[in-house]
C-alpha cells in the first residue's frame, strides 16, 4: 500500500501548499480577451493564474451598487437585445449562436452561482420550449445527441439590460 501512496502522491503525511502568484500590477485582461488572444495565436493556452486574474479584474469592473445574480432571480428584458445562446450535447461539444431576446421576455437564474460575487450566471428562459423552437435550428433540435440550450449573462448585463422582477422564482410556480 505504501508503494502506491508514494507513486500516486497519496502520502497522508505530505502537506500540499497551493502556490499563489501575484497578479501583475497593470493587469487589465478579461476572460474574453484571453480567449481572443488564443484564437489570434498570441498564446497557446489559457490557464491559472491568468483566469483568476481575469475574473478578479472583471469583478472590479462591476459597480458597487449592482446586484449579483442569485438562484431564483427572475429577470425581464428591458428592450430587444442581441444575445448569445449555448447548446449542450451528449458529446464533448458545446455549440450555440446569436439571437434576439425581445423586450418583456423573461429569464431566470436556475442554479446558484459558485461564488459570492459572480461575474456572470447561467440562465434559462421562462418560456423554454417557445424560445427553443425560435432560436435553435430544427436540424439541431432533431439530432439524437442534442441536449438543450441555455444562456450565460454577465452580472453587468443583467443589471443594465434586465429588470429584476422577482426573487425566489421556481419554474414549477410559473403558469
Amino acid at each position: 500500500m505504501n508503494f502506491f501512496r508514494k507513486i500516486f502522491g497519496l502520502n497522508k503525511t505530505k502537506i500540499e501548499t497551493k502556490k499563489t502568484v501575484s497578479c501583475p500590477e497593470n493587469w487589465n485582461k478579461t476572460i474574453s480577451a484571453l480567449m481572443q488572444e488564443m484564437k489570434d495565436g498570441k498564446r497557446h493556452e489559457v490557464g491559472q493564474p491568468e483566469i483568476d486574474w481575469a475574473r478578479e479584474y472583471e469583478r472590479s469592473l462591476i459597480p458597487e451598487n449592482y446586484r449579483y445574480p442569485k438562484e431564483g432571480d427572475l429577470y425581464e428584458s428591458k428592450f430587444d437585445q442581441e444575445i448569445e445562446f449555448l447548446t449542450s450535447w451528449s458529446v464533448p461539444f458545446t455549440g450555440g449562436g446569436n439571437t434576439t431576446l425581445f423586450k418583456g421576455e423573461k429569464i431566470w437564474i436556475n442554479s446558484g452561482p459558485n461564488e459570492e460575487k459572480p461575474i456572470g450566471s447561467y440562465a434559462l428562459p421562462v418560456k423554454y420550449l417557445e424560445l427553443e423552437k425560435r432560436i435553435v435550428s430544427e436540424k439541431d433540435r432533431n439530432k439524437p445527441n442534442y441536449g438543450n440550450f441555455y444562456f450565460h449573462f454577465d452580472t453587468i448585463i443583467l443589471n443594465d439590460n434586465f429588470n429584476l422582477i422577482q426573487t425566489g422564482f421556481n419554474k414549477k410556480q410559473w403558469k
